[in-house]
């Protein structure tokens, strides 16, 4: 009689160490991602990202070391329309200030690279990642690169014949980082222990689809930013004297006025704000009746929570003019929203599936 031989099994304790470690790494990324992206925020409103006007992404990680390397880059910003029509006569010293946090925000973004890349190298080679998340994790890498290339390419959008980049490639780099944060997120959160099995099919659609919309109002906020449309208007409720304003499509042909008015862009942001708030309540009460007195229920209301704080500071944010710490706190904000909806989706969704077999070893 022929020895009967059952297929190997990953030791539960194994197993869990392993997402532990994996779950430890990304949610430092996330860390790094939320300080990256504040940094862009400060590096937009001081006026500093165009006073580095090439793309070096080694040698660039060295910063003007003496009198004559510093000279040398501010005269390369002197040649911009931005000089020439905004700063012209600005001191050195001056100049230095808005260098630092280009430099600064070119590198934690060189720096989020190699936190991603180099962990995700020791966790394949040491056999402590699952065949289920290799795709995703060299897909996260991937976007990295990209965000790069887009980074690049909204701050050329403004060395030429434009004194600020591009409303349209500032939200669009904007609403990619924030897809990333969205990644590793979910990521990370899939990889947790939880207590309660997934929510039902309809929980999880709404969760998902709660995800998405804070992306869009993200992208209008971007939109907002771009076209500093957050400078004019600075009443509420009302907006230039009424609810809804008039000479909202004076821009021919009529689409552009959605990405290229202010004030049809601020209009929109303000609209969809409240759209965003009315179905974060629809959700929140939807789930309390479908999963009674659960964890699912509990994120939901929570998410309602957040997002009436982040109203909240929008409305705080209008009346101050944008003041760069209001603006800066309604972005901080934007992405507690956006990191804690990631993880309510993912937590209805429930934790990634344990494998039967493979090579993840301690």
């Amino acid at each position: 009689m022929s020895a009967i031989t059952s297929a190997p099994t990953i030791p539960s304790d194994r197993l869990l160490r392993n997402r532990g470690a994996v779950r430890a790494w990304l949610y430092v990324v996330l860390v790094v991602l939320f300080a990256l992206i504040m940094v862009g925020g400060a590096t937009r409103m001081t006026g500093s990202g165009l006073s580095i006007t090439e793309w070096k992404p080694i040698h660039g990680v060295i910063p003007p070391l003496n009198q004559a390397e510093w000279q040398e880059e501010f005269e390369k910003y002197q040649q911009i329309p931005q000089y020439e029509q905004i700063n012209k006569g600005m001191s050195l010293e001056e100049f230095k200030g808005i260098f630092w946090w280009e430099w600064a925000h070119r590198l934690l973004a060189r720096g989020v690279g190699f936190l991603v890349a180099i962990p995700l190298a020791f966790f394949w080679l040491t056999g402590r990642l699952e065949n289920q998340l290799k795709l995703s994790l060299v897909g996260l890498l991937a976007l990295g690169g990209l965000q790069g290339a887009i980074g690049w390419w909204m701050v050329a959008s403004g060395l030429a014949e434009r004194v600020s980049v591009s409303q349209y490639r500032l939200a669009t780099h904007l609403t990619l980082a924030c897809v990333i944060v969205v990644a590793v997120a979910y990521i990370a959160r899939g990889l947790a222990t939880y207590s309660q099995g997934p929510a039902g099919r309809n929980v999880r659609r709404a969760a998902g689809t709660m995800v998405f919309l804070i992306l869009i109002q993200i992208y209008l906020g971007g939109l907002v930013a771009g076209l500093h449309a957050g400078l004019s208007y600075n009443t509420w409720p009302l907006m230039d004297g009424a609810i809804i304003p008039g000479d909202l499509f004076v821009m021919d042909p009529a689409w552009r006025n959605l990405f290229e008015n202010p004030k049809t862009v601020q209009f929109l942001h303000r609209m969809f704000a409240y759209t965003l708030l009315a179905v974060a309540a629809w959700h929140a009460l939807a789930t309390a009746r479908a999963e009674p007195a659960s964890t699912h229920a509990r994120r939901a209301w929570l998410l309602l929570a957040l997002i009436l704080v982040q109203a909240g500071v929008g409305v705080g944010t209008l009346l101050m003019q944008a003041h760069m710490h209001w603006a800066l706190l309604h972005q901080g904000v934007a992405m507690v929203v956006l990191i804690f909806a990631t993880a309510h989706w993912r937590g209805a969704k429930g934790a990634y599936p344990l494998p039967d077999i493979s090579g993840v070893r301690s």
